[in-house]
């Protein structure tokens, strides 16, 4: 398997991502584990998470998901082999949230704290904070990574036209540059960023990771009619996907999943892969056997009828 740099960083990441939004969720601390071990164990070594997870989870109130990857980094050793990504910026009760030096700097110490560890390889600005000048947010994370405590940092929901302009700040003051943008990207959520971002980020060399890479468990083909949706947690995000268009692109992965073999999640993932620019999609799973369906995504090697044929099947 290839590795793929997170944008100038110097940080290289397999092309596929474990998402940490489920531990102390869906996935219990001994279920986290288990999963964990399981992903590294078969070479892979990219993490994501953030100080809010999973803070929406009835009697959680943030912090969960850090501290279970806390308690296995020490139980289990591992730190050398992960890729850290962790997220500040969500709000997480009172008068933490946001992206002030203040407040990124206590954040920073929680974070650490939860996970652990005395550095973070990828921290990255949850949300945009348009009260607190870009500059100000930069110059925390330049200092962060000159005192040792990050190695990279990065952004999620930014508009285009914002991020441009945080790349621009980095430029103009020396400062650190946010190396990764972390967009929702999927066979069937494509237009926004195919539109806004992907020139963006592949002229400045920006390194994508791309969240709701399944469309919220869409793509797995496990909910194919309104009957389907109470089949999970997540089942009532996915009805808006019940359409024309997406019935087009569980056919066309049904044909590709047979082809090759696997699983129409692994198929989705792949195609996200392929894309030119794309560093590595995040996806999660609360069982080992749905892991281990995820990560033959990256074996695949889609030829260029199967990404012609997703590719139509899901043009808006």
């Amino acid at each position: 398997m290839e590795k793929r740099e997170l944008g100038k960083s110097g940080i290289f990441v397999q092309s596929f991502c474990f998402g940490g939004n489920v531990f102390g969720w869906t996935a219990d601390e001994k279920t986290s584990f288990g999963l964990l071990d399981a992903f590294v164990d078969a070479g892979f070594d990219f993490v994501d998470t953030a100080d809010v997870y999973s803070k929406w989870a009835p009697g959680n109130t943030g912090g969960e998901s850090e501290t279970i990857i806390g308690n296995w980094l020490k139980q289990s050793g591992k730190r050398d082999k992960v890729i850290l990504a962790t997220k500040v910026g969500k709000p997480m009760g009172d008068d933490k949230k946001g992206l002030s030096k203040a407040y990124i700097t206590r954040a920073v110490e929680s974070s650490l704290r939860r996970l652990q560890t005395d550095y973070i390889d990828l921290y990255q600005s949850h949300d945009d904070d348009k009260d607190t000048p870009l500059a100000e947010t930069l110059e925390t994370f330049d200092s962060l990574i000159k005192q040792g405590k990050v190695r990279a940092i990065g952004a999620s929901n930014y508009g285009a036209d914002r991020f441009r302009e945080a790349l621009k700040v980095s430029e103009e003051n020396g400062l650190a540059r946010y190396e990764t943008l972390q967009p929702e990207y999927n066979l069937y959520d494509r237009e926004d960023y195919e539109t806004q971002y992907e020139s963006l980020c592949r002229e400045n060399n920006i390194g994508v990771i791309t969240y709701y890479s399944l469309a919220s468990g869409f793509l797995t083909g496990k909910y194919r009619s309104e009957d389907d949706l109470n089949k999970s947690k997540r089942g009532g995000g996915i009805k808006k996907y019940l359409n024309g268009r997406g019935y087009k692109i569980l056919a066309a992965l049904d044909k590709v999943a047979e082809e090759y073999d696997t699983t129409p999640a692994g198929i989705a993932l792949a195609w996200v892969m392929a894309r030119p620019g794309i560093t590595a999609p995040i996806a999660s799973a609360t069982s080992v056997q749905q892991l281990n369906e995820l990560i033959k995504s990256a074996e695949l090697n889609l030829n260029g009828e199967a990404i012609e044929l997703l590719t139509t099947a899901s043009n808006y």
